[in-house]
């Protein structure tokens, strides 16, 4: 659902759009405290500890991802808001491919150098295979990341913050049921 971010009362306007985004983040937060309880406690101390080395380089990676994807939707919304739909096609199918290029890159990166990338993070070696399986998991979903990011700034650039709340919602439930089976 989207709404015209330019008419009627601004607080008004503001909670209506910035609430789903509020709910999203409490969601990724208890989905990640949930995460852990569940490596944690099934898997067990070593794993939890590969979860937590590996932590750092995925929020930085991740962030750099979600920045790009950010800043194309302040572009979106400009265009959007112009009605200038020729620039906002331009826009959204160029940002895609540069960020796209940009992902696998830092995917290719990543598998090639692993083993260098867990050294320098000064790993410890009783959690080193962990972390290596760890690390391989989550980069195998890393394009995954960047396409909800990319599409969620679009919506939202657009002013739809609904849509993605549910996908998220949709998304952790999902990901919580599998972690327990």
């Amino acid at each position: 659902m989207k709404y015209d971010l330019t008419t009627g009362s601004v607080s008004m306007t503001m909670l209506k759009f910035s609430l789903p985004m509020i709910l999203g983040n409490l969601m990724q937060q208890l989905y990640n405290i949930s995460d852990t309880l569940i490596v944690g406690h099934f898997i067990g101390t070593d794993a939890l500890a590969a979860v937590g080395a590996s932590y750092a380089l995925i929020i930085f990676l991740t962030s750099v991802l979600l920045g790009l994807c950010m800043g194309s939707g302040a572009l979106f919304s400009i265009f959007y808001g112009e009605k200038d739909y020729f620039k906002l096609k331009s826009s959204i199918f160029i940002s895609f491919i540069l960020i796209l290029i940009l992902t696998i890159i830092i995917n290719i990166f990543i598998f090639i150098y692993i083993d260098e990338i867990i050294y320098f993070m000064q790993v410890p070696s009783e959690i080193f295979d962990l972390t290596y399986t760890y690390l391989y998991i989550i980069f195998i979903g890393f394009s995954f990341s960047f396409v909800y990011n990319y599409f969620t700034c679009l919506l939202r650039a657009i002013g739809n913050s609904k849509t993605p709340l549910i996908f998220l919602a949709s998304s952790a439930l999902f990901n919580i049921i599998l972690s327990i089976i």
